[in-house]
């Protein structure tokens, strides 16, 4: 039973200060990550109305560019965090990093909350509001890695996955929290109401009840005390003063970092993005055209089953071993996603697969003309004809065939006998070039309805059940990858730089790999034309996992962690 899992008390180190119970111990970990959690995903779940409120000077595609681009960006941070945090839990203990991120991270999403949109301060928005992602990314950078830690570190050898898999599970709660607030508040308010430019806007609360969150999660973590290995470990006056130079300095140990980081969190940080946000905000949402609602719901009920899934397969791990529960759930994502894509596709509009099928569409353009359209500042101008036609098809969901054009030449979209030219706007002025997109748009979507291309997905042909079932393959592959990680990375690493290089490369590989999901799948599908090809990002990093693990990634389940 959990409560009676209490920890090896320090005093037989020599120490006689109080020990936490294994349940607070528990508690207190899982809630405050959980808050914090709740907090980032929050950023995530409103994305497109971030883009329509602090990047208004740029067309709706650039728009949701810069707004995934800045989720990523948050993500850019969080190894920087697991530095800095790092060397904190390692020198001085891992309460004293718990309680400085999420104070951190409470403040900035309570700070999102409160920033005037473009339309109230103009630029200065978006620059704050990128200040308050860095921060974001800065705390959770240094969260994960501790709480994950802190409870190993307390649970007996044989049922550690089991208990650090509540850790990995508390990204569900957080997530299904962010989803829960924001959808009850924009039925609410209504979608006018839920996506104004004003104070009393609707999108403000769900980062405003971060305060009340903040609140219970000091309070949770101030009941904690240090973890009993780490204090027989300061008495020895054994911890590390230099942990960036001893865990990045010495072979030995930057072995470790660089196995952790090929055959774990490539594809960790590949596949749980793409699962969880790739999928539902910018494949169904926004290629598909399903209803926000109905892809909020989805992602909700997926999410909230995705928790004991967690600790089902961490606990697994503790009987048959760690690295073959993960490489299934690598192997699963591999073979599932192409299909699993098309299957979403059309179980969620049928209309625009079947038109897709019957009249294809092509984009005539001077290759030349054509940019990679990745930008995760929000700064870059995608403003030739090629860019504009593209970037209209791909925020339409259209897939296209790309043929070439004579050099100089103004692009155009062919969409079976019908022609339609785009515009250059290199030389228009932000508004001008917003207002020329907007009617090439009109355009196109006259063009594209004439067709037989739905504007939008009919809600009497969404077979929701269809969408749940390959989701929850997708869920199934996430969490066996996911929910054994923690306790693998605690067992993989000594404990004197355990903070810091674990999570080092746990950071780079769910903030980078992972993180630019969203923006980089999106800036391939505007280059190719096909809505499915961003998926060899996440496949490309998955598959590198997939060989590098079986090879490189000893079996550490067991290992003592006290030393």
């Amino acid at each position: 039973m959990v409560a009676g899992e209490v920890t090896t008390r320090a005093a037989a180190a020599g120490h006689a200060d109080a020990v936490t119970p294994m349940p607070t111990v528990i508690a207190a970990s899982v809630l405050g990550t959980t808050f914090e959690w709740y907090d980032f995903f929050v950023f995530g779940t409103l994305a497109p109305v971030i883009a329509k409120n602090f990047f208004t000077a740029l067309d709706p595609t650039a728009g949701l560019l810069a707004a995934l681009g800045l989720f990523g960006a948050g993500f850019f941070f969080r190894p920087i965090g697991a530095l800095i945090f790092g060397g904190v839990g390692d020198r001085v203990g891992r309460k004293g990093a718990f309680l400085i991120t999420v104070t951190m991270m409470g403040a900035a999403t309570v700070g999102i909350g409160l920033l005037p949109t473009y339309a109230q301060a103009g630029p200065l928005a978006p620059f704050l509001l990128i200040l308050m992602r860095i921060v974001q990314g800065t705390a959770l950078g240094g969260q994960y890695g501790g709480a994950a830690i802190y409870v190993a570190e307390h649970a007996r050898p044989e049922r550690r996955g089991f208990f650090t898999g509540f850790v990995q599970a508390s990204a569900a709660p957080g997530l299904v929290a962010a989803l829960t607030v924001v959808l009850i508040t924009r039925a609410s308010v209504g979608e006018a109401r839920f996506t104004a430019a004003d104070w009393l806007a609707g999108w403000r609360l769900p980062f405003l009840l971060s305060a009340g969150l903040l609140a219970i999660s000091i309070w949770m973590r101030l009941k904690l005390s240090e973890s009993p290995a780490f204090r027989a470990l300061k008495a020895a006056d054994g911890q590390a003063k230099a942990p960036l130079a001893e865990a990045f300095g010495r072979w030995p140990n930057l072995k470790l970092v660089l196995i952790a980081l090929l055959t774990l969190m490539c594809g960790q940080g590949a596949v749980w993005y793409t699962v969880f946000f790739y999928a539902e905000q910018v494949f169904l949402e926004r290629f598909m055209k399903i209803d926000p609602l109905t892809g909020t719901g989805l992602l909700a009920a997926v999410t909230a089953l995705s928790a004991p899934l967690y600790i089902l397969f961490a606990g697994l791990s503790d009987k048959v071993g760690r690295k073959w529960v993960m490489w299934f759930g690598m192997c699963l994502a591999l073979v599932a996603f192409f299909p699993g894509f098309h299957a979403l596709a059309r179980f969620a509009n049928p209309a625009l697969v079947d038109a897709q099928a019957r009249t294809p569409v092509v984009v005539l353009a001077d290759p030349a003309r054509c940019s990679l359209q990745f930008d995760i500042t929000g700064k870059a101008r995608f403003a030739t004809s090629c860019d504009i036609a593209k970037s209209v098809l791909a925020n339409a969901g259209i897939s296209y065939s790309n043929e070439a054009a004579p050099a100089g030449t103004q692009a155009r979209v062919k969409i079976g006998a019908v022609s339609v030219g785009s515009v250059e706007g290199e030389t228009l002025a932000p508004p001008a070039l917003k207002a020329a997109t907007a009617q090439v748009k009109a355009r196109l979507g006259q063009a594209l309805s004439q067709a037989g291309y739905p504007a939008k997905a009919d809600p009497a042909r969404v077979n929701f059940w269809g969408l749940f079932g390959v989701m929850m393959i997708f869920v199934v592959a996430a969490t066996a990858l996911f929910g054994p990680i923690a306790t693998t990375l605690v067992e993989l690493f000594p404990m004197r730089i355990r903070y810091t290089a674990m999570s080092l490369p746990y950071h780079v590989g769910t903030g980078w790999v992972g993180g630019f999901v969203p923006v980089t799948a999106f800036a391939i599908v505007t280059a190719t034309g096909n809505i499915y090809a961003g998926l060899w990002y996440p496949i490309v990093f998955t598959a590198i996992s997939v060989l590098t693990l079986p090879f490189l990634l000893p079996e550490v389940r067991g290992r003592p962690i006290s030393s």
